[in-house]
């Protein structure tokens, strides 16, 4: 599933191409994503500028003066700037024609990623009202999270990667801080000090920073707007590396299920 550092590099990949222009036309080829695509939608972007883009945790937002287009990728969408001549797949669900010959194309073999509309505050919507804080930003510190795991006793793991505490910290990238930061995943939030939560903190921002250099992650299905894999894969100390020997020297890796979802860590660093 695309996760923020694969969003924030299709933001960077797409916006280039489209950002002040005019959209001339939109194709819904298939509605049934996850929540249907409006039926309205090209009556409401035809003839208006796309006045800029911006993500929040895993949702692009494109701007317009009289309301925003909430995009979501799901589990296996991608999104990509295309001549409007290019071939299209069975997959390619949503179109949006912009001048200059720029089509913005969703692709979602699955279909759980979304396209709405809204014409009020875009992070008032829904989906977005009760997000936590973006993990980038200044206001993901040492004393925001001290402060919410002081009554949190479930394992830090699920803490991080829950999307109202913090977006955008995905398995591999919750597994990943938490090596880097030498806190074992299954450890109650409550019971890790401010020290340690420090580090923690730190970890999650140079991860997710150097996934988003290295264009994100590709295990499976994602592709940045080029059609591109992302090349954290190739940093990756933990995550998927079960059995093999981690790079303190001193343990090997191992694989436990927390929230339904796997976690891979050093039982040697990681306390």
């Amino acid at each position: 599933m695309p996760e923020l550092p694969e969003v924030e590099t299709t933001l960077r990949g797409i916006a280039p191409h489209i950002d002040g222009r005019n959209v001339v036309a939109v194709h819904v080829h298939d509605s049934r994503l996850r929540w249907p695509v409006p039926a309205d939608l090209p009556e409401k972007l035809v003839g208006h500028k796309l006045l800029g883009l911006e993500r929040r945790a895993k949702y692009l937002l494109l701007h317009f003066r009289h309301g925003t287009l909430i995009l979501h990728l799901g589990m296996s969408g991608s999104l990509r700037v295309v001549d409007p001549s290019h071939p299209r797949t069975p997959h390619d669900h949503l179109e949006i024609i912009f001048s200059g010959r720029r089509c913005l194309r969703l692709r979602d073999p699955r279909r759980f990623g979304a396209a709405l509309w809204t014409e009020g505050e875009a992070t008032a919507h829904q989906l977005l009202c009760a997000l936590g804080p973006e993990p980038l930003s200044d206001s993901f510190d040492v004393d925001y999270l001290h402060a919410i795991t002081r009554q949190r006793r479930a394992p830090i793991k699920n803490v991080i990667m829950d999307g109202h505490v913090v977006v955008g910290v995905g398995n591999i990238y919750a597994s990943e801080s938490l090596h880097m930061a030498g806190i074992h995943p299954a450890r109650s939030a409550h019971r890790i000090a401010p020290a340690r939560l420090a580090r923690l903190v730190v970890a999650i921002k140079e991860v997710l920073a150097d996934a988003i250099a290295s264009g994100g992650t590709t295990l499976r299905d994602f592709t940045d707007a080029q059609g591109k894999p992302g090349y954290f894969r190739h940093h990756l100390r933990v995550y998927d590396r079960e059995n093999l020997p981690c790079e303190c020297g001193r343990g090997s890796i191992r694989r436990s299920v927390l929230g339904q979802r796997a976690t891979y860590f050093c039982p040697a660093c990681q306390r």
